[in-house]
């Protein structure tokens, strides 16, 4: 049975929370290893502005202690949106909080409806997007790092059943 995190709860971001956000999306893609060059490069598609957190629907995760463990964003118009933002703070990972996003975005997708929610991928994350049910679609371009292709994954909300894991 996987961890859980019991105490975290999902609400709507707020605008004034942006910059923080940027922060922890930052914080979680440098857990991977990284180096400054390749975070560098990455600031600008992983930062959030207060102008955008209510347009590309921001959810964030929130622990008891109101700090900020984990966000997402489904972006675009049905039928078919954009899995933007998914980060879960490096110490908050393995408790459940990305599990807990993952299925807000694919409740939310569903009631929406959404056909198909795609996104590109960190390579690091593909396990757990399996894990969650989303398959494969291709490659797509890094829009951050040239000549860096990245797996271009696909979560057909409709068709996923609640709380089933597909690896």
């Amino acid at each position: 049975m996987a961890p859980t995190s019991p105490s975290a709860r999902l609400r709507p971001a707020r605008p004034d929370e942006a910059e923080r956000l940027s922060a922890l999306a930052l914080r979680s893609k440098a857990h991977w290893g990284y180096d400054e060059a390749f975070m560098a490069a990455c600031v600008d598609e992983l930062t959030l502005h207060p102008s955008e957190v209510t347009r590309r629907r921001t959810t964030v995760a929130e622990g008891a202690d109101g700090r900020l463990l984990g966000l997402v964003t489904l972006e675009g118009a049905p039928p078919v949106g954009e899995l933007g933002l998914m980060f879960v703070d490096p110490d908050a990972m393995g408790l459940g909080v990305g599990r807990l996003l993952f299925e807000h975005l694919r409740d939310t997708a569903r009631e929406a409806r959404f056909t198909r929610v795609s996104w590109a991928a960190d390579p690091n994350a593909v396990p757990f997007y399996e894990a969650m049910g989303a398959r494969h679609a291709g490659a797509i371009p890094s829009g951050s790092v040239m000549g860096r292709m990245l797996p271009l994954m696909e979560l057909r909300p409709q068709a996923s059943s609640r709380g089933t894991a597909r690896t």
